[in-house]
């Protein structure tokens, strides 16, 4: 096991990542790091990447070439055990949320809890109640999932997801299928916990109020590239990256139309 790295040097490591299933290349060349407490935003249009690169980072899915290092740790260089001491590291919100319907909101966030730790259960309840207040949830761990609405299985996703106070969390569209007000508020509680809890946030997203709301910085796939076209701020990007892609998906603007205009 390496080294314990410096408090400056990048939390996450991506390096010249080739992704695929089977002999299929899906994307290639793809590297770059994310900095202790950053909020990245991995970002393109449908089907351009952004969740195989996720599922790569957090050891969904192993890379047909290239490394992911999470402090320093390279996670598919790492044995069994190894792995598993990286990804305690890190806690994920999938896009669905992957709560258990047959236990009670209190129970799933419990859940991890009591698989990684021996602490009793008169312990891992007053935890699971302050995880809940972080999300506005306390006071709902015996509702079952169904009688959640949409944004409040968001939110405890999110709760499970931080239940061990991981150094990153990892979020898959956090606010795909919700309301725009609701969208709105979950953002801001992203970055609310971000800056309170001191982690870092890579997150996958085409919601562009989601990206300016989350992202210090984003990088943007493109799937005929099958690579990074872009890297920096939403706004730098937004108002003068000279990419027509780029500036067509962060303007909502047809890119024929762009092409056109810089004809």
């Amino acid at each position: 096991m390496s080294a314990a790295p410096h408090d400056d040097s990048p939390i996450i490591e991506v390096c010249d990542l080739v992704a695929g299933y089977g002999e299929t290349v899906v994307l290639e060349d793809i590297t770059f790091t994310v900095a202790r407490g950053e909020r990245l935003l991995i970002c393109g249009g449908s089907g351009c990447g952004k969740t195989t690169v996720l599922r790569h980072i957090i050891g969904l899915a192993r890379p047909l070439a290239g490394s992911v290092r999470i402090e320093g740790e390279d996670i598919w260089a790492a044995d069994e055990l190894t792995r598993r001491h990286i990804q305690r590291k890190f806690g994920v919100s999938f896009q669905s949320g992957a709560l258990f319907g047959s236990l009670t909101l209190g129970e799933n966030v419990a859940l991890p809890i009591a698989e990684y730790t021996t602490l009793p259960a008169t312990m891992i309840a007053s935890l699971v109640r302050m995880k809940l207040g972080l999300v506005s949830l306390d006071g709902f761990q015996d509702f079952m999932i169904a009688e959640l609405s949409g944004g409040m299985k968001k939110r405890a996703a999110l709760a499970r997801a931080i239940a061990l106070d991981p150094r990153i969390v990892f979020f898959d569209e956090p606010s795909a299928g919700l309301d725009p007000v609701t969208s709105v508020e979950l953002d801001e509680l992203i970055v609310q916990i971000s800056r309170s809890l001191q982690m870092t946030i890579v997150a996958v997203s085409h919601e562009l109020a989601s990206i300016f709301t989350i992202a210090d910085r984003v990088i943007m796939l493109d799937g005929k590239a099958k690579t990074i076209i872009a890297t920096g701020r939403p706004a730098e990007l937004r108002d003068t990256h000279p990419d027509p892609r780029v500036h067509a998906f962060f303007n909502r603007t047809p890119l024929e139309q762009v092409v056109g205009q810089s004809a």
